[in-house]
C-alpha cells in the first residue's frame, strides 16, 4: 500500500465543517485550514456542494496535496486532504 492511501486511513488533524456553503467557500475554507497544518497532516472537509469534489481535483492537481473524496448519507462528501 502507498504512502499516501496509508494516511488516507489516519485521523484527520483538523476538520472543517463546510456543508451548506457553496462553492467557492468550501475549497476557501479548505485553504485556510491547511495553512495551519504541517505536511503529512490531515484535514477533513465536510461539504454538501457536488461542485466541490471539481475543485478539491483542482487541489490536488495543483497544490500538490492528496485528496480523497467519499460519500457519506444525505448528500455529504467527505474530503480527506493530506497537505503536501
Amino acid at each position: 500500500m502507498s504512502k499516501q492511501l496509508e494516511s488516507v486511513h489516519l485521523a484527520p488533524v483538523q476538520s472543517v465543517d463546510a456543508r451548506q456553503q457553496r462553492c467557492p467557500m468550501p475549497l476557501l475554507m479548505a485553504k485556510r485550514g491547511l495553512r495551519e497544518l504541517a505536511s503529512g497532516e490531515v484535514l477533513e472537509v465536510l461539504a454538501t456542494d457536488p461542485g466541490s469534489t471539481r475543485d478539491f481535483q483542482s487541489l490536488e492537481r495543483l497544490g500538490g496535496h492528496a485528496v480523497h473524496t467519499s460519500t457519506l448519507g444525505d448528500g455529504v462528501l467527505r474530503h480527506l486532504i493530506i497537505k503536501a
